[in-house]
């Protein structure tokens, strides 16, 4: 197994082994917009104890692994079908049922509990985003990758690229993912951690269920391509040798 010290960014942590994305969820460490962050730094932002979060994960050598996905070992377009496939479908099938559930919760409990009108409000917002952001993914960036990757296993050089370097839209679609992040953190802060009132109608608490499913799946799929599809994307364009 694995050791990791203070030092260890949390986003090799993830990577080496997958059941620490859990233990972080969990502790509010942030591992996907924020992967580059030691373990130090992400527990100092989470307000989270350092020692405490090192001894959990020593722990995960002590209980055997189940089979996970080793996501580092698999190849860029295939990691591509993969996130389509699973969190892509995912946000396109919980966008209108979350949508509506925050939209009903915000009429028939703003006036007594105003924060679920910006709560709606801003998943308005991220709905809207996360939209557009997938359609640019799915139909510029990851056919890209694609071809990057067919090109290196057949030994040619990289395709050219439309926008100058891969490094351009892998940009733009990091800062989108920030301002996802952050506009769910905000949602989580008003929802006291995603907490219902004790007045809460089950419309209500189901709505905190699926916001709080929707936040630790987009924490997974932001981590999948921030720190491990988009590095190996760079990589292949520069013709660096794979790592992992």
């Amino acid at each position: 197994m694995p050791t990791f010290s203070a030092d260890t960014s949390v986003r090799d942590i993830v990577n080496q082994d997958f059941r620490a994305a859990a233990l972080f969820e969990a502790r509010g460490i942030d591992f996907c917009c924020g992967g580059g962050k030691t373990l130090a730094e992400a527990c100092a932002a989470s307000g989270a104890d350092g020692a405490t979060v090192l001894r959990e994960l020593a722990s995960l050598g002590d209980v055997e692994p189940a089979a996970a996905p080793r996501f580092t070992s698999w190849e860029p377009d295939f990691l591509t079908d993969y996130i389509e496939a699973n969190h892509h479908a995912y946000v396109r099938g919980a966008l209108e049922t979350i949508r509506a559930h925050t939209r009903k919760v915000a009429d028939k409990h703003g006036a007594n509990h105003p924060e679920v009108v910006e709560i709606a409000s801003l998943f308005e917002g991220v709905a809207q985003e996360l939209t557009h952001h997938m359609m640019k993914e799915e139909h510029i960036l990851f056919p890209h990758i694609r071809e990057l990757a067919t090109q290196a296993r057949a030994g040619r050089p990289a395709p050219p690229s439309p926008f100058g370097t891969v490094r351009n839209p892998i940009r733009m679609m990091e800062m989108e993912h920030e301002s996802a992040g952050a506009a769910m953190r905000r949602i989580r802060d008003l929802s006291a951690q995603f907490a219902p009132p004790p007045d809460a109608c089950a419309t209500y608490r189901v709505t905190y269920q699926e916001l709080q499913e929707f936040e630790r799946d987009l924490h997974q799929h932001i981590h999948l391509e921030n720190n491990i599809l988009h590095p190996r994307a760079i990589a292949l364009e520069s013709g660096a040798p794979r790592e992992g």
